[in-house]
């Protein structure tokens, strides 16, 4: 495997691994404060991000590649508003979005097809993540302050969303 592709999907296992911690802090923030369907919907959240490492992980190795098991940075784990948790999810998508799309690019000036057909999954995942993450901040800007709305949103985001871990 060619060295900078292998150190790309490397940090990839981080981006991954560093989503699913903050997926997990937003799932607790959540539970803390009443809401328990955007809670379960984190913790959904966070075990697809740790899917998503665990197969980058499996590649790296089937490709003889090698594997470093990143140190990961303490995630933020307060908010002022479930608007704010759904803005932080967006950012989160985008960014890994980006990154997908760098390795993408790079194994494309490599050569590398391999790789770059396995990354074909990530990009279709990223453009669903993204479209759950818009479609949700959405209808949040859409009840704006309102109490029995975020009521409403809560008790049905798993309703409005179909997210299902996938390996």
């Amino acid at each position: 495997m060619d060295k900078q592709i292998e150190k790309l999907l490397n940090d990839q296992v981080k981006f991954e691994a560093d989503a699913s911690m903050q997926y997990l802090a937003m799932a607790s923030w959540a539970d803390e404060n009443g809401y328990n369907g955007i809670a379960d919907f984190f913790y959904k959240q966070s075990e697809e991000e740790r899917l998503h490492m665990t197969k980058l992980v499996k590649f790296i190795n089937e490709r003889s590649g090698k594997v470093l098991i990143p140190q990961l940075d303490k995630p933020k784990s307060d908010y002022s508003s479930i608007n704010e948790l759904f803005e932080a999810f967006l950012a989160s998508e985008m960014f890994v979005t980006q990154q997908v799309n760098h390795v993408i690019h790079e194994c494309l000036q490599h050569k590398d097809y391999n790789v770059h057909n396995f990354m074909q999954w990530y990009v279709t995942e990223q453009l669903e993540e993204e479209a759950t993450a818009r479609t949700l901040l959405d209808k949040l800007n859409i009840i704006g302050s309102d109490k029995s709305g975020h009521y409403l949103f809560d008790r049905d985001i798993n309703q409005i969303t179909a997210v299902t871990p996938e390996e």
